[in-house]
């Protein structure tokens, strides 16, 4: 099998043709050129100094090279495209670390310590067999059939690095490939092994797999293999359907990993994607079967969104704007749902609009991937349902502007109007102002606003001076 014919890859050739050394492509490049998918990082082995040739190529390319003499790799990049260059090398590993013992090898070594055979095939780019591809392992045949595969002995290949078995379902996610029934059965037996690994390498592999096409695909693999119990007991805490006087309550595992799966059809946003997975993460600690009723989760948005800070800690994801995002969306997963089953009034809308602020599209998203009854006619109507409260929301902004607004009167305003200190006063107008203009009372506007809080400062007392504040605020 030839490559393309590529001045990097010729350019490369030539260079490694004169220091005398043999440079392969490998790895991901490789895989992704049989698959036909798009592949902007290419990894290069050289039989010799990766750093050497990296330098001697860049020069003739006429770019820049970082090199990383720790890890004795180095990068170019060029046109959008990163070339990184590493020597050939063999490993050997210590039970009680991920990281290897790495020594000089030759190709044949490098391909023997890559994790799937998929991804240790490689292309030739020397002169008398330029883009000949090199496959001990038959991974084109794995390719072909979907599947993945460990070059050598899975048990080995997962207990010197076990992020593999978290990168083998990442794969077979990603890819719609299946594992290997040994290899999968090897992940089963080394998964006490990930407790060696940072969270942070744990969640990025958990990233890739969220963003896939079909994340559901990896959780449940996770699941099966007994590896989420141990990352993120808090999601297969929601397996398992219980009932009691004939009355049973869906399986909110499976559940969730329905609602990531609409909602991987409508959006590539992550941190929406996460959201969609935890949504219902405060169900089991709010599950109660309630005679004549049956089982409910009463305020499981509201403790659900309470366990997600200490759960991104958990999984060392960030603990910023992207987290209060996460918190946010699943404390209001219930409001648009609830708006759905009664009549829709604008006093609603406006306290969702408040309430949501800029991330009302994302919620709306969210709330309609959590319909996923069977019954398509259910299905029908809350969607028609949905289609109406899109359109009360778009009316209503229009013509209230409440998304992120803030109350026309400010705390600064009222101790001025009345002379005052801060106390809880200027709280209590506040509020009742907002709740005024949320419930349609009075107008989204300066002078309604102004208005009712004179009338509040004389009901609880207060005297306005006699110079006050009369310009309007700043939009």
């Amino acid at each position: 099998m030839k490559i393309l014919e590529d001045k990097i890859f010729r350019t490369i050739s030539e260079e490694a043709e004169k220091a005398g050394t043999r440079a392969f492509v490998i790895g991901g490049f490789v895989r992704d050129y049989f698959l036909q998918r798009p592949c902007n990082d290419i990894d290069i082995v050289v039989e010799g100094s990766g750093i050497g040739l990296a330098e001697k190529v860049a020069e003739v390319m006429k770019t820049r090279v970082s090199v990383f003499r720790n890890f004795g790799t180095a990068m170019i990049r060029k046109n959008g495209i990163e070339i990184e260059f590493v020597g050939a090398r063999k490993e050997s590993y210590r039970r009680e670390s991920r990281k290897p013992i790495v020594e000089n090898g030759t190709l044949e070594d490098d391909q023997n310590r890559r994790d799937f055979t998929i991804n240790a095939m490689a292309f030739s780019l020397q002169k008398e067999n330029y883009g000949c591809l090199i496959d001990p392992f038959g991974g084109i045949k794995d390719l072909q059939k979907g599947i993945i595969r460990t070059p050598l002995d899975p048990d080995t290949t997962y207990s010197d690095d076990p992020l593999r078995m978290i990168r083998a379902i990442r794969f077979a996610t990603q890819l719609g490939f299946s594992i290997l029934e040994e290899s999968f059965d090897a992940i089963i037996r080394n998964r006490e092994r990930i407790s060696i690994l940072s969270k942070e390498r744990i969640t990025d592999e958990l990233h890739k797999i969220i963003m896939s096409g079909h994340p559901s695909t990896g959780f449940e693999l996770l699941d099966k293999a007994g590896l989420l119990e141990m990352i993120m007991p808090q999601l297969t805490n929601l397996k398992g359907v219980e009932t009691m006087e004939g009355k049973g309550h869906k399986d909110n595992f499976s559940h969730s990993l329905k609602v990531l799966d609409n909602l991987a059809e409508k959006s590539d946003n992550l941190w929406l994607r996460w959201a969609a997975l935890l949504h219902d993460i405060g169900k089991p600690a709010t599950k109660k079967f309630e005679p004549g009723t049956g089982w409910t989760f009463h305020s499981h948005d509201y403790v659900g969104s309470k366990m997600i800070p200490a759960l991104f800690k958990q999984l060392r994801l960030p603990a910023n704007e992207k987290m209060k995002y996460v918190q946010k969306l699943v404390q209001l997963h219930l409001r648009p749902i609830s708006l759905v089953q009664e009549e829709v009034t604008d006093s609603a809308i406006r306290r969702l609009l408040f309430d949501a602020g800029n991330d009302i599209d994302d919620l709306m998203l969210l709330c309609e991937a959590d319909i996923t009854s069977k019954n398509e006619s259910i299905v029908r109507k809350h969607r028609k349902n949905f289609a109406l409260v899109r359109e009360k929301l778009i009316t209503v902004e229009e013509k209230d502007r409440i998304r992120n607004f803030n109350p026309p009167v400010t705390g600064e305003m009222i101790m001025q109007t009345f002379d005052i200190q801060p106390g809880p006063a200027i709280g209590k107008i506040k509020e009742i102002i907002k709740n005024s203009i949320l419930d349609g009372i009075i107008p989204n506007e300066y002078e309604a606003a102004y208005s009712m809080m004179l009338e509040l400062g004389k009901e609880m007392g207060l005297e306005k001076k006699a110079t006050c504040i009369t310009q309007l605020p700043n939009d």
